[in-house]
């Protein structure tokens, strides 16, 4: 620290300020008399987007933060973060703003895709593999959104009312969890807790965080979350980011000037900011780890997509033999149009993207892989793409709107986003429109559907046709519900089979709105209504050995910016996958989604397999676990509800203002056990092509041990998982009641047939304490159990603390 004061003695208050100040969207200011580089921050639980978009510079896309907590595996969340952590060097990133570690309080929230689990130990043990992962490269995490943030109706606004014993014991752990592993940095919440705002919440940011955890890292707002000088200055933020709309700079050096600050105040935050740059080596002198950039980010991707695959039933189809196939019906949208991210700041734009399709194809090569879409569930026409378009040439212009004195570039499919920087490094004071040229050739004739989705300002032309000119959104809609709330309007158009029409889409900025982009050319060519897109799938399926049905959710009704409103898959895809079970009772229904879905149908398929965002090599992945060539490794995070009524913990709906957590410690499971209802998948579910058994349990004060034996025919995963249970609790002021059990301890163990491993896993003490003004070890006997589910004890043991 003698160090940094050296560093910290030099700075005039002004630059003090600047260094906690965002200089742009992603970043803060250099001050190279000092030595100090800028930090440059980037979006990205799942892959490295960068301060901008380019598109020579794709970024890795791994699946979304549930699939890796279903691999109950910190070791490969641990690989994952150095595989971003070597992402985030390569793109000249300092700190990653992430993980997220908010909890899975409700299935409806809509950024569910993008944390862990609905157990705070779990989301604590994975986040902590995954931030060690990124900083052993001395590239910065910051663990968010403390906290609070575990839905996202009226976020930016919203007071969360939490109990203590609930935000200590419960949505609190992630956090200090991820604190003693060394994490450098945490991101504050938009939401309220209590009372106070969270970019100004003194009592967690300051009391708890930085003087009872010990934490010696930076507190960085989430994007325009500080909204005042005073408050949040005093309030234990660091960083309020980012340039725009920022209440600190002068406002702060005022502040200090007058009184209101105190300056040693901000000299403290300045220390956090220098240590923040030692450790990232952006300060001269100090140098980070020469750790070899040599992840296989494929490799890494297709691993975790398969590791995190959760065999929810099977009757024995899976895995598929290829000696009894001879065609196989691929069915649904997103089969071919895979959500492999999340929507919203999770966003990146991958090398690739392997799609069931294509998956299954290239691993059956003499097979006859056959494909209907049978229920289309996108309410957005997909991008233009495929052979009946010519090249996608797009020009970003920083003149007057003509191609010059801008940056061209190519895209594979009509879609651009992007947030921060512009491609080619243009100004964004200056951008003035991103035009699309390209062509369409209709392979059969008639009545064909364009569409544009984004924000701002379009004009489309198809041939000598204007078909629109205008604005998607209202005026005066705010940055944030234009990023997050795309438009879309469709034009129908009629054309002739084999006449090439020239297609443009000109898009213009108002001035310094350059910065956030996410447009789309969409298409649709002739073709049967819904009814005969269904009908077209059933009779595809009849007529096969085995039908394969991809269905999911979609953008519009699973992303950052809005919760659900409904657990229901969008569109008619219930209706397809009961139609297509009854014409082919080996059907397998493949549920790509993010977060629980319902599955009304679910006693009909043959098997169900829950395969989240499964990042750019999702279908290559499917398609070895589809095969057998790997066993689908995933354990459940959080339960899957048989019906939406069932839901212990469902409401998000803000009452003045506010929204209480009245169900305190019981979320999850927890509130499961304690409901007369029982899920339809849960906590810990996950099936293998192997079978396990258990034996020789024991417990110790600070472990159980237990030994498991493959007892099937194939290698297999199994995940060994340790709940604790109390009965009549007291902590000498009255009786805490306590779930009726709750996770203590995991552990991921690979097993050959009638291989037999002793598996030991660590208790912490924390698994044996509950907050009651302060952390109490309750004393009495335990109920150790050794189990594949909450729901599929093997053995139990007793334990006296």
């Amino acid at each position: 620290m003698t160090d940094l004061d050296h560093f910290l003695g030099q700075l005039t208050l002004e630059e003090k300020v600047s260094l906690l100040t965002g200089q742009d969207f992603w970043s803060l200011p250099a001050i190279p008399r000092i030595g100090l580089r800028s930090l440059v921050m980037s979006d990205g639980p799942v892959g490295v987007r960068g301060t901008g978009y380019a598109p020579d510079d794709p970024s890795i896309a791994l699946p979304s933060p549930t699939a890796l907590a279903a691999t109950w595996d910190t070791a490969l969340a641990q690989r994952a973060g150095r595989l971003l952590g070597q992402e985030s060097r390569r793109k000249g990133v300092h700190v990653l703003l992430g993980p997220t570690v908010n909890l899975h309080r409700t299935p409806l929230g809509g950024r569910h895709f993008e944390c862990y689990s609905e157990d705070p130990l779990l989301t604590g043990e994975i986040a902590a593999g995954f931030v060690a992962g990124v900083q052993s490269h001395g590239v910065g995490t910051t663990v968010k959104h403390l906290v609070g943030n575990d839905f996202e109706t009226d976020r930016m606004t919203v007071d969360v009312r939490i109990p203590l014993r609930a935000l200590r014991e419960v949505y609190l752990a992630p956090f200090e969890r991820v604190v003693a592993a060394g994490g450098w940095g945490v991101m504050s919440a938009y939401n309220g807790v209590n009372g106070l705002p969270m970019a100004a919440n003194g009592v967690i940011q300051d009391e708890i965080l930085k003087r009872e955890w010990g934490f010696d890292g930076v507190v960085v707002s989430d994007w325009r979350a500080a909204r005042e000088t005073v408050p949040t200055a005093n309030g234990g933020l660091d960083i309020a980011m980012p340039a725009m709309d920022n209440p600190w700079g002068a406002s702060l050096v005022a502040a200090v000037r007058a009184g209101e600050v105190p300056e040693d105040v901000i000299d403290d935050k300045v220390r956090r900011v220098l240590l923040l740059a030692a450790r990232t080596g952006a300060l001269d002198g100090f140098a980070i780890a020469d750790i070899p950039l040599d992840e296989d980010g494929t490799a890494v991707a297709h691993e975790v997509a398969a590791r995190s695959f959760v065999l929810a039933t099977n009757d024995g189809v899976l895995p598929l033999s290829t000696v009894d196939l001879t065609r196989v019906a691929v069915i649904g949208a997103l089969a071919t149009d895979a959500r492999v991210l999340g929507g919203g700041s999770a966003q990146v734009t991958p090398p690739h993207v392997i799609s069931p399709l294509d998956g299954i194809r290239k691993d059956l090569p003499g097979v006859d892989v056959a494909y209907a879409i049978g229920a289309d569930p996108r309410p957005f026409l997909p991008a233009a793409q495929g052979p009946q378009w010519g090249t996608f040439h797009l020009a970003l212009n920083s003149s007057d709107g003509e191609d010059r004195d801008g940056f061209d570039f190519g895209v594979e499919t009509a879609t651009v986003r992007w947030i921060g920087d512009l491609p080619g490094g243009l100004d964004v004071a200056t951008a003035t429109s991103l035009v699309l040229h390209t062509s369409l050739t209709p392979t059969e004739s008639g009545e064909h559907i364009l569409a544009i989705s984004g924000f701002g300002a379009f004009e489309l032309t198809a041939g000598d046709s204007l078909l629109y000119k205008g604005s998607l959104h209202p005026p005066g809609t705010g940055r944030a519900d234009l990023l997050l709330h795309p438009r879309e309007q469709r034009f129908p158009i009629t054309l002739e089979a084999g006449v090439t029409v020239p297609v443009v889409l000109r898009q213009t900025f108002e001035p310094g709105m350059a910065h956030s982009v996410a447009t789309t050319l969409g298409y649709r060519a002739p073709g049967p209504d819904d009814e005969g897109l269904i009908v077209e799938a059933v009779e595809l399926a009849a007529r096969s050995d085995v039908a394969i049905v991809v269905v999911g959710t979609t953008e519009q009704v699973e992303s950052e910016g809005f919760d659900r409103t409904s657990l229901a898959l969008p569109g008619r895809q219930d209706e397809l996958v009961s139609r297509v079970a009854a014409a082919n009772p080996r059907t397998i229904v493949v549920v790509n989604a993010g977060s629980p879905v319902l599955l009304p149908w679910s006693d009909e398929a043959a098997a169900i397999l829950l395969t989240w965002f499964g990042g750019q090599e999702a279908g290559a992945a499917l398609a070895d676990v589809l095969l057998g060539v790997t066993e689908p490794g995933g354990r459940l995070p959080t339960t899957w509800p048989r019906r939406e009524e069932d839901c212990p913990v469902l409401d998000v709906r803000v009452t003045d203002g506010a929204l209480a957590y009245d169900e305190d410690i019981f979320i999850g499971y927890r509130a499961w056990l304690r409901s007369p209802a029982s899920p339809l998948f849960a906590f810990g579910h996950g099936l293998g092509y192997t079978t396990f058994g258990y034996a020789n349990l024991t417990a110790a004060s600070d472990s159980a041990t237990v030994t498991i034996t493959n007892t099937g025919e194939r290698p297999g995963r199994e995940v060994v998982q340790i709940y604790l249970s109390f009965n009549g609790t007291t902590d000498g002021n009255g009786s805490i009641e306590r779930p009726e059990r709750w996770l203590a301890g995991f552990a991921s163990v690979t097993a050959a047939p009638g291989q037999t491993i002793t598996v030991r896993v660590p208790l912490p003490e924390r698994a044996f304490q509950i907050w009651n003004d302060g952390w109490h070890t309750i004393p009495g006997t335990y109920t150790v159990t050794a189990a594949q589910a909450l729901n599929a004890p093997r053995l139990t043991a007793h334990l006296t603390r």
